[in-house]
């Protein structure tokens, strides 16, 4: 959903590519996400027999609940957890870390 996100619209194959998943898995993936409201599919204007996927209203209204959810959690694990001296050591690792993420 995150992939969707992130690039509005995409095919299923390509969606299959960035996530390292076969297509048959993403194909079981997107079904679900359709049954559960949270995806849209859109036949390709350039050829019919495809289809772009995209997410529904519904679909970025999860992603952004699920995004909240995990950032409040992460926000309260940190302050529980770690004193202030690790909070500031996570708080300077976050730039390299996001580096790692990006890295393609």
């Amino acid at each position: 959903m995150a992939q969707l996100n992130q690039h509005k619209a995409l095919q299923p194959s390509e969606l299959a590519a960035m996530e390292m998943i076969t297509n048959q898995s993403m194909s079981q993936v997107l079904n679900h996400l359709f049954e559960l409201g949270y995806i849209i599919r859109i036949p390709s204007e350039t050829d019919k027999r495809k289809v772009n996927i995209s997410l529904s209203p519904e679909g970025k209204s999860k992603l952004q609940q699920v995004r909240h959810e995990r950032d409040e959690w992460l926000a309260n694990a940190i302050a529980e957890c770690c004193t202030p001296e690790e909070q500031l050591a996570l708080k300077n690792a976050i730039g390299p870390l996001t580096k790692l993420i990006d890295f393609r």
